[in-house]
């Protein structure tokens, strides 16, 4: 049974987090169907991006805790669906829609809330996320669903990791779960996974993990997504790991250097 039931402290997280929906539809108790009001946040959500510079849209949806799973499960489904049915009324490009996922309840203890109807309110929503295009350059893509090569890498700007930590993010592991569905369906690419780190001197190269006080920090950060990939049942033939240190930064801030990307060694 395909159940996604997401803490309640991980959805408070979220709305803060990297990966913050660009636009979410809230919807009645029990409902799929669109008011007058909603229909027209999503077409202001379509007349206020520019189309022309979006990769796909994702498109997830959640029920709040009443209910049995399955029922649930259905619900966000039909308004995945509904969702997906007006972008494509409106004029957007149904193949840029490339996510779209029921993930039925957010599960919460009632008693640890303080306002219960307004949480439950904003869970039973639709979450729009717009992935951009490519802005790093010929070889660099921010998708495996892309048209590679070997030599080329994936870069994906959810996969990083916080000032001297080796440990995933929780959107990190949300963004691998993704990678891994496209890895088990794309069973012929085999990669390289490279870690990065940022604000360490060039003399020392790498940076130190605080958690294991050595000097392997990008390592680390390889073996953890290595590790992570394993677990969701992605071979280990098709994969290796290193660490790169600080020596190729991305330029765009040391955010985005606390990072690890995907070297394609097979196609």
């Amino acid at each position: 049974m395909k159940i996604c039931k997401v803490l309640f402290i991980f959805f408070t997280l979220n709305l803060s987090a990297q990966q913050k929906p660009i636009e979410t539809i809230l919807f009645d108790f029990d409902k799929f169907d669109l008011t007058e009001q909603q229909t027209g946040v999503v077409a202001n959500f379509i007349k206020k991006i520019d189309t022309s510079k979006v990769e796909s849209i994702q498109i997830y949806s959640y029920c709040d805790d009443r209910g049995d799973d399955d029922y649930n499960f259905r619900l966000s489904k039909n308004r995945v669906n509904t969702i997906q049915n007006l972008l494509v009324s409106k004029g957007f490009n149904q193949s840029k829609i490339i996510i779209l996922e029921g993930k039925g309840r957010v599960v919460l203890r009632p008693d640890t809330v303080d306002n219960l109807n307004e949480t439950r309110s904003k869970n039973r929503r639709v979450d729009l996320i717009v992935v951009n295009k490519n802005s790093f350059g010929k070889g660099v893509h921010n998708s495996f669903k892309n048209k590679l090569k070997v030599g080329d890498k994936v870069y994906l700007d959810n996969i990083l990791f916080n000032i001297g930590s080796s440990k995933l993010t929780h959107n990190s592991k949300k963004e691998l779960d993704k990678i891994a569905t496209v890895l088990q369906h794309k069973k012929n690419i085999q990669f390289e996974i490279r870690g990065h780190v940022c604000c360490t001197p060039e003399i020392y190269g790498d940076g130190i993990d605080k958690e294991t006080k050595e000097r392997r920090l990008s390592w680390n950060r390889a073996k953890t997504v290595f590790k992570y990939l394993l677990s969701k049942k992605i071979s280990s033939s098709r994969m290796t790991f290193q660490g790169c240190g600080n020596k190729y930064p991305l330029g765009k801030g040391d955010n985005y250097d606390r990072r690890v990307e995907f070297y394609i060694t097979q196609i």
